[in-house]
């Protein structure tokens, strides 16, 4: 997920990823894949880009977070577990 992707960036993810809504990317590549993905967005990502990176680990909690810059999700940690905080709109 992120803010706003430089457009060279968004293109070159497009090549591995699905992008289901603007700025946010899924797919289910191999780690040295994601590895090398994660460098490239790390490298290739202006601090004002707010990447926020969800890469699987194979033990628990199974996920990491990393982050390049200030995103617009608010992140939190408890117990250990990295948590993406989400605002809930009620309606009346």
């Amino acid at each position: 997920m992120a803010n706003d992707l430089p457009p060279a960036v968004r293109g070159r993810m497009k090549l591995w990823f699905v992008e289901p809504r603007a700025n946010v990317f899924v797919s289910g590549v191999k780690d040295s894949v994601a590895n090398h993905v994660v460098d490239y967005l790390l490298g290739h990502c202006p601090t004002d880009a707010g990447v926020i990176i969800f890469k699987s680990l194979p033990g628990p909690p199974g996920y990491e977070i990393r982050t390049v810059g200030l995103p617009d999700k608010t992140l939190c940690e408890i117990s250990g577990l990295q948590l993406v905080i989400e605002k809930i709109l009620m309606e009346n």
